[in-house]
């Protein structure tokens, strides 16, 4: 009878253990203990809460004759079990020193068998997590069992080891089957609430996870390429659909740009924002919670409107600075899931990072098309001023010549001037080369000869305009212009897997690699539009051997629809 009321009381004590653990699983200070604990701070965690758990198992102990019955155990048991070896010895040593503090006949063996029992614990761990088990360090009954051969072990230390026998026996007798009961039911059932909150913790990461990597996947480049009502509409549309709410929302500074859902009706894209909680958030550029509850959420619009609670998030842009917001709604009486809380301040970084990326290509872009304006620059007056001198020159002994000349002059300048895309076709490009060569060929008389050799195949390849009129023109300048012989230029086209490969080769050889400079403003220009545009595996490169050649190669993707597909917004 005596044994049944110590199990009892017991069993009392030990779910005000378990209510206590219970509201601590609600914590974010349990998290590290539902993982198995590597890493130092999540070890020192773990000892500290079943170091509490172990002091407090001894601290409300029954005495029984002059020994204790308690629930230390668990302490132990779970230390050794989630921390390793080392957490469990450490949890031992401390709730063994405290059993040892109060003193009795079994002070020194109690103080022992908590050692060798978080001790022993961490040993299990070990193993398990050496044989890939890591889901036995979690099962309820693997723990019931251990939990009921250290109580036995410690029965069995104290008959063995403590004086006097007599009374020891009469103690063993009174506590073991209680002590025994009472900490392998506690330590299975603290288990099993660390196990039922892991298992909801997994749940909640996976589907967190999962909505993001869809989200991300079905948003990815939307507002890269342009942040307007269109693509806005179209990432609130896929947002509502994986998120379930009541309804979302993106917004630029000004107005609304794509309402979806709940109060769609009176929610219009186009028209100004007039949502104090949005103005605010873009203002401060901080987020905005109105969860329903503690703050109420009133549409500014319709006061029939059936939304309840709203979080606005802000979108963010260069320097940090705002350049919108998303909004997600609830409707009246429906709490606000944590999860979407969660996920829509992951989905407002996501598509600010797609807005940093716009805005930075569209910086780009600027950039490529104010050097091609230089560029222009840059030709068309050295150009026209060897041209006029040549054709001065040409008139005076060879009308003929001169007509055609005018004619070349001609061409290549509407080329210059009636190019209103930044993308052409290879056929194009030889074309406006082909009439400057011309030019230069009369400025040269016969010193200058060229050729051509482009599959027809390749003559339907898209290239940026001006790719390679800087090139040729440098060849002449700093490479035939300098000879004394015949001068030759060859140009040649060649596919390499999906590559177009463009070649201007002359036959001067006078480029050096310290010398930078050779290369001229336009040839630099050409490489960073190239890169710019297509990216760092593409661009010009130059060989050289000193006095017999010096070969500009160009490297470019080889794809058709490679323009539209990419540059429909340039």
């Amino acid at each position: 009878m005596i044994e049944f009321n110590l199990i009892l009381q017991l069993l009392q004590q030990m779910c005000v253990y378990l209510v206590i653990a219970y509201l601590l699983s609600k914590t974010p200070i349990f998290i590290p203990i539902m993982q198995v604990t590597v890493s130092l701070p999540h070890k020192l965690i773990c000892y500290v809460i079943f170091s509490f758990f172990c002091i407090m198992g001894t601290y409300f102990s029954f005495r029984i004759e002059d020994t204790l019955a308690n629930t230390r155990a668990i302490g132990a048991i779970l230390g050794g079990i989630l921390g390793g070896p080392y957490v469990g010895l450490l949890v031992g040593v401390t709730g063994g020193l405290h059993r040892y503090s109060l003193g009795g006949i079994t002070a020194e063996i109690c103080m022992t068998s908590t050692i060798l029992t978080g001790f022993i614990s961490g040993i299990v761990h070990y193993i398990l997590l050496k044989k890939g088990r890591v889901d036995l360090i979690y099962n309820p009954f693997i723990i019931a069992i251990l939990a009921m051969l250290s109580e036995s072990l410690e029965m069995i230390m104290i008959l063995v080891f403590s004086k006097p026998y007599d009374v020891v026996s009469h103690a063993v007798h009174s506590i073991a089957a209680p002590m025994i009961v009472a900490n392998s039911i506690g330590s299975a059932m603290f288990m099993q609430i660390l196990l039922d909150r892991k298992i909801i913790f997994d749940k909640y990461t996976s589907t967190f996870s999962a909505k993001a990597l869809s989200i991300a996947a079905r948003t990815e480049g939307l507002l890269r390429d342009k942040f307007n009502q269109e693509n806005s509409t179209k990432v609130a549309h896929i947002i509502y659909q994986e998120l379930g709410v009541g309804a979302v929302s993106i917004t630029d500074r000004e107005k609304i740009l794509a309402f979806i859902g709940i109060g769609s009706d009176h929610h219009l894209p186009g028209t100004p924002i007039t949502s104090k909680a949005t103005l605010e958030s873009i203002e401060d550029n901080e987020v905005k919670y109105l969860d329903g509850l503690h703050e109420l959420y009133q549409c500014s619009i319709n006061k029939q409107c059936r939304l309840g609670s709203a979080l606005v998030i802000p979108l963010r842009g260069e320097k940090k600075e705002v350049v919108g917001t998303i909004k997600i709604y609830e409707a009246k009486n429906t709490l606000f899931s944590s999860i979407n809380r969660t996920l829509g301040e992951g989905i407002a970084s996501l598509l600010s990072a797609q807005i940093l990326t716009g805005q930075n290509e569209s910086y780009q872009q600027l950039l490529s098309q104010t050097r091609i304006k230089l560029l222009h620059a840059q030709v068309n007056p050295h150009f026209l001023f060897n041209s006029l001198n040549t054709l001065l020159a040409v008139i005076r002994r060879d009308q003929e010549q001169a007509s055609k000349l005018v004619q070349h002059l001609s061409t290549f300048f509407r080329k210059n001037l009636k190019r209103p895309e930044e993308i052409v076709t290879l056929k194009d490009e030889l074309d406006h080369i082909t009439a400057y060569l011309e030019i230069e060929k009369m400025r040269f008389i016969d010193k200058l000869d060229i050729q051509i050799h482009v599959p027809k195949l390749l003559e339907q390849a898209y290239l940026p305009a001006f790719s390679l009129q800087p090139i040729v023109e440098n060849a002449i300048k700093h490479g035939i212009s300098q000879m004394i012989g015949l001068g030759t230029i060859t140009i040649r086209a060649h596919k390499y897997q999906q590559i177009l490969v463009l070649e201007v080769e002359d036959n001067a050889g006078n480029y050096r690699k310290e010398h930078k400079s050779n290369n001229g403003l336009g040839m630099t220009l050409v490489h960073e539009r190239i890169q710019i545009r297509y990216g760092k595996q593409y661009g010009l490169t130059i060989q050289c051997e000193s006095d017999i050649y010096t070969k500009a190669i160009l490297k470019l993707p080889l794809d058709k629809e490679h323009r539209n597909a990419k540059y429909h917004n340039c």
